[in-house]
């Protein structure tokens, strides 16, 4: 639903800075860094066309690929699968191609900057995406325990639902500061976000999201806490991330990363494959009109990596599912980290003890989603007993959760997302088909909407992905369990590789789940460019004095550290 999270902009003069995704882990101003005309740094000359091995054509490898090829190396991307990584738009066999369903990744909130400098600079439109009860979303129906209710706005609800969404503002308020860091991010104050965020870890890292709520005074009915997990804040029911830290929440939250999102027009896939084939204005070493399609053999990534070591003078040597063994300088891994456990052969002297503790002890979130293509947005037709919507927006405890309806104008062909589910409730789908799941959803929600044959409308056949099952990812996004603090901490630090042992530098870890704001593109691309000052930095480059880097004011703005004995 529409955030109910108190925004301090309500309190203020409409002069007071956006929110952006500024901390506030590592308040470290990334939109400012890529907007700067000076370029994000470069390279002695001496390294120019040095190859760079980029593990993972999602969307993390291919800003970082992009970005070192802008400065004259040689990105070599490897890819198990398609590029776009969890940036995965599909079409429907048989349908217009227009219809498209995301897979992945599919809204994006404003406060991703460094992401939207991604989306305008391939030229991408973004619309209003249709979560519960959002301005964009023309009605939602909250259906729990049986009972439904139709609702424009929140106002629409039972006084019920506003005493939750009171509640969840003041339970922030009491226990997180929130309108202090709020107000703290929206200023760019970094003395006063490392002040309140400093407490908060030391005092909350513990803590589940659950507890979090239990321990406020405002959440003391339990069927408060019911509600609130099962219709939630932004975009629907939270309980699936109960059991994780509150720190996780708290993340999205304060930077409204839940709040006002957007769509990317014709699928977000179409960022990482244009950024493949874009041509930059400015770059060193390469002649105009160099991308990194064209750096490729037959425009193609490598394929699968199979083997990960270290040979002689610290370099990183990369065996591919062709055979194929190269040996690099420098090498950035953004595939999920499990996958350095599973899927690829490594040395254990690829990094630390203590990072690899960190890659086993990360704790993914399952996902599954499934849509269906229909001939027209029919749920924009009135009832005629009561003038309200035929279908809408639904949130409910049945089996299909959150079901969003998706449309590009009332005479064309549009896309039910039936079912959108977490955790347990999507591990509940594993077994079954794409159909299979299709129909245990048209039943649910028939029972919601009884006049509605949503049947009569499909005209293809259903896609799903669940991603605990895809054998590249084995989860959908990271969520830290509470303790889980210190190898977040050690992971998102990996690029600052001057504190490590010289044998233990040279590969650099990126990739949302490396991300302090793991499930949102904006952390992929953070730690992307992370990455790429890191490389920099490895192959004895330098950013320019009045355009710093992550890695340059690090000791300013470093996470904080808790004791680790």
């Amino acid at each position: 639903m529409t955030s109910t999270v108190p925004n301090a902009i309500e309190h203020a003069d409409e002069q007071q800075p956006p929110i952006t995704m500024f901390g506030p882990d590592f308040p470290y101003a990334y939109d400012d860094f890529l907007a700067h005309p000076a370029g994000l740094g470069q390279i002695p000359a001496t390294a120019h066309g040095t190859e760079v091995a980029v593990i993972g054509g999602g969307l993390s490898g291919v800003v970082a690929a992009y970005e070192l090829m802008k400065m004259g190396l040689k990105p070599v991307v490897y890819e198990a699968d398609r590029i776009g990584g969890r940036l995965r738009t599909v079409g429907f066999d048989g349908c217009d191609p227009s219809l498209t369903a995301e897979m992945g990744a599919m809204r994006f909130p404003p406060s991703s900057t460094a992401l939207q400098h991604y989306i305008d600079l391939v030229g991408l439109e973004t619309r209003a995406f249709p979560n519960p009860l959002a301005e964009a979303t023309p009605s939602t129906v909250v259906d729990l325990k049986g009972e439904s209710h139709y609702a424009e706005t929140l106002a629409d609800l039972p006084q019920v639902y506003r005493d939750v969404a009171e509640a969840w503002a003041k339970c922030l308020e009491e226990g997180a500061d929130f309108s202090d860091m709020n107000r703290a991010l929206r200023e760019r104050d970094v003395p006063r976000i490392r002040e309140i965020w400093a407490k908060l870890v030391e005092k909350l890292d513990n803590q589940t999201f659950y507890g979090f709520l239990c321990d406020s005074e405002a959440f003391k009915s339990f069927r408060h806490r019911e509600i609130f997990g099962q219709v939630g804040f932004g975009t629907g029911g939270w309980d699936t991330d109960f059991p994780n830290s509150i720190l996780e929440i708290l993340r999205v939250v304060y930077t409204e990363a839940d709040d006002h999102h957007r769509g990317i027009v014709g699928g977000s896939q179409q960022l990482p494959l244009r950024l493949w084939e874009r041509e930059p204005e400015k770059i060193v070493h390469w002649p105009h009109g160099t991308s990194l399609k064209s750096l490729h053999v037959d425009g193609e990534p490598r394929p699968a990596v199979t083997r990960l070591n270290r040979t002689a003078g610290n370099r990183i040597t990369v065996t591919d599912a062709d055979g194929d063994i190269r040996t690099y300088r420098a090498a950035i891994f953004t595939a999920q980290s499990w996958m350095l456990l599973s899927k690829i052969a490594c040395d254990d002297s690829l990094f630390p003890i203590d990072h690899w503790t960190a890659i086993e002890r990360t704790h993914y979130m399952e996902s599954s989603k499934l849509f269906v293509p229909v001939d027209r947005p029919f749920w924009l037709d009135k009832d005629e007993d009561t003038g309200r919507d035929v279908m809408s927006m639904t949130l409910t405890d049945r089996m299909t959760r959150g079901t969003y309806l998706l449309d590009d104008g009332p005479d064309r062909p549009a896309v039910i997302c039936l079912s959108y589910t977490w955790c347990d409730d999507s591990l509940k789908w594993l077994p079954l088909s794409a159909n299979e799941r299709m129909e245990v959803m048209l039943k649910s929600l028939g029972e919601i909407y009884p006049k509605v044959d949503i049947r009569k409308h499909v005209i293809g056949n259903p896609v799903t992905v669940s991603w605990e099952n895809e054998p590249y990812f084995m989860g959908a996004f990271k969520a830290n369990l509470p303790g889980h603090y210190r190898y977040q901490r050690r992971l998102f630090t990996h690029f600052m590789q001057e504190r490590l042992p010289e044998d233990k530098r040279g590969i650099f870890l990126a990739g949302d789940d490396i991300s302090w704001t793991a499930g949102w593109a904006e952390g992929a691309v953070q730690t992307a460019l992370n990455a790429v000052w890191g490389v920099m930095h490895h192959l004895g480059g330098e950013t320019d004095a009045t355009n710093p880097g992550p890695g340059d004011l690090y000791e300013e703005i470093a996470p904080v550290e808790l004791p680790e004995d």
